[in-house]
């Protein structure tokens, strides 16, 4: 029996069954490959989920966070606060385009930074409503849940929910979604739902992650920036996926030309350490009470080392441009191997940077999804030694989330990967009879 194949006895054994999990069991990583207990090499085209934005064990990255070991791991910044907290909340204040003054706290996860985003809204304006969209994910707590506009696998069975959140229909061009369309459902929703001088908040992905990599377009982001201002609702720029030079700028929503009241980054923020922020305005962020805001772990010491270093090496290595050519590169390959005859089920190709995707049909016309396809892709892929994700509120869209530091003859050998496992799945699956 191979270790894979013991470690995945023990863990139907040993861990709840709604924790899905690959069967990838990792030894070791290093930049842009994992290697399983067997000793098998994988290209990771998933990053984590966009976490290792700067490669597996970045040198920088585990130096700090081993000098960092070295002085003390946890006191509590509530308890005993220390520089290095301080000294990155410095400089994502400098860097966060709100136009004003910003403010910065730091949690653990993207649902924490989410959370805390809402909380300071509320604090602030005095309200309690809050607008999300269709094909949102914003986390797996309840209001995360809540928040979420994506019911399998994150919904199903674990209500009810907390109130007072309201959807809008988010654009989506390749579904006939125009952002006339998404706006039109944020007016319906102000006349018949909620007034909106009671909404505290809306919050949106600049680029849906879960949601299928829909790229939010830039002429609605402008429009939500008018809606909140006009209303006094705080804007979100929810960037815990699409964020830290992911799209080949810091934050997404700079694409726009757009400035968010408050963002909320995790992922890759700290190279492989869990920790996550809110930045926004001096005034939204100073509205809660001292003591509303925090956690025991919050801006855990060796993570804050981590984010730091991380912050250092996208500026040093040029990572927001590297992302840019990575995307290229990724959405070329793609949209030739859509145009060749027998590839009509690749129905299309979108992304922002190194944050691109494709969805499968069963034919073009119809666009009716193909999630098995999407499924045996993803198969296809492992089997020959690469690491893909999906994603999709119709489960029928391949995500690629390449480390930006991932080298170019690497990023050659798992893009030819990705071609044999596209064939291979397509010769294997037939269309869906019309």
């Amino acid at each position: 029996m191979t270790h894979t194949a013991q470690l995945m006895e023990r863990q139907n054994a040993a861990v709840a069954g709604g924790v899905a999990t690959r069967k990838i069991y990792a030894a070791k990583a290093e930049n842009s490959e994992i290697w399983d207990v067997d000793g098998k090499r994988f290209i990771d085209f998933a990053a984590g989920i966009a976490v290792v934005n700067t490669g597996h064990r970045h040198p920088k990255v585990m130096q700090a966070v081993m000098a960092q070991a070295d002085a003390f791991t946890h006191t509590c910044f509530h308890v005993a606060p220390y520089e290095g907290y301080i000294s990155l909340a410095e400089r994502l204040n400098a860097i966060a385009p709100t136009g004003g003054e910003n403010r910065t706290m730091l949690v653990t996860t993207g649902a924490e930074a989410v959370e805390n985003a809402i909380k300071v809204a509320r604090a602030y304006t005095k309200r309690s409503g809050i607008l999300a969209f269709s094909g949102a994910f914003h986390g797996r707590t309840l209001l995360g849940m809540s928040l979420t506009g994506k019911v399998m696998p994150y919904k199903r069975n674990f209500g009810p929910f907390p109130g007072e959140i309201y959807h809008a229909a988010f654009p989506n061009p390749y579904l006939g979604i125009s952002t006339e369309d998404a706006i039109a459902d944020i007016e319906r929703l102000f006349a018949s739902d909620v007034d909106p001088e009671r909404v505290a908040a809306m919050i949106v992905e600049p680029v849906q992650g879960e949601g299928g990599f829909n790229v939010a377009p830039f002429d609605f982001l402008a429009r939500l920036r008018e809606i909140a201002t006009r209303h006094g609702i705080v804007f979100i720029a929810d960037e815990v996926q699409a964020g830290m030079g992911r799209t080949g700028k810091m934050f997404a929503f700079e694409h726009a030309g757009v400035q968010a009241d408050v963002i909320t980054l995790a992922k890759g923020l700290a190279g492989g350490f869990p920790l996550s922020a809110v930045v926004g305005r001096k005034e939204i962020m100073s509205a809660a009470h001292p003591g509303g805001l925090g956690g025991t772990y919050a801006g855990n010491p060796m993570a804050v080392a981590a984010a730091n270093a991380v912050l250092d090496v996208i500026a040093e290595e040029g990572l927001c441009e590297r992302a840019t050519r990575i995307g290229e590169r990724i959405t070329a390959m793609l949209k030739g191997l859509a145009e060749r005859q027998g590839m009509e089920r690749i129905g299309d190709v979108r992304g922002l940077g190194a944050m691109v995707a494709f969805e499968l049909v069963e034919d073009r016309a119809s666009k009716q999804a193909a999630p098995a396809l999407t499924n045996r892709i993803v198969e296809e892929a492992e089997k020959r030694g690469l690491i893909l994700l999906s994603c999709g509120t119709r489960a029928n869209v391949i995500r690629i989330l390449t480390p930006l530091t991932i080298g170019d003859d690497t990023l050659t050998e798992g893009l030819a990967i990705l071609e044999q496992a596209v064939e291979a799945a397509f010769s294997a699956a037939p269309a869906v009879a019309a």
